[in-house]
């Protein structure tokens, strides 16, 4: 009996036509769908290349308020220890090592103030403005950063970030 099925169903299969391999073309892609993907593709990196640049640059506006603070901090552990700010002529290297010029102070802690050898520039690799007194602090220090256009002045990204103004 299972003989008998099994030739039936041979002899089913045999009867059928055999289709005809698929064309070539037909296996791949047309130039008009990969054109498509490709500028699908083009759009996503577009905006996400958009919304990338826009958190890098905020997030160096951030870092720049960080290293203020730290600054901050570490002359006040300046004066702390030697009653006195650095002079603008002394400048922010009095946090890294002692001064030499007027007024020496004295008791200059190994290492310094600050940790390295030499002060961080900001984000944008431009040293940080120092004066004392201060025009915006005229009973402390100003401290500050050019921003992204190492350039006094400017708006939103380009502006100057200083120990006087608003977090954003």
């Amino acid at each position: 009996m299972r003989s008998r099925i099994l030739r039936t169903r041979a002899n089913q299969l045999a009867s059928q036509p055999i289709s005809a391999p698929r064309r070539v073309a037909e296996l791949g892609f047309t130039l008009i769908e990969i054109m498509a993907v490709v500028v699908i593709i083009g759009l996503l990196a577009g905006l996400v290349g958009v919304n990338v640049r826009n958190s890098i640059m905020k997030a160096r506006v951030k870092t720049t308020r960080t290293q203020i603070n730290s600054i901050e901090n570490a002359l006040e552990l300046y004066r702390m220890d030697h009653a006195r700010y650095p002079t603008t002529e002394q400048g922010l290297e009095a946090l890294v090592r002692a001064p030499s010029s007027q007024p020496v102070p004295r008791d200059y802690p190994p290492g310094g103030y600050m940790k390295g050898d030499k002060m961080p520039t900001d984000p944008w690799g431009t040293p940080y403005g120092y004066e004392n007194p201060g025009q915006h602090n005229s009973n402390s220090f100003d401290l500050w950063s050019l921003g992204g256009d190492s350039q006094p002045g400017g708006a939103e990204i380009n502006s100057d970030i200083g120990n006087w103004t608003q977090s954003q």
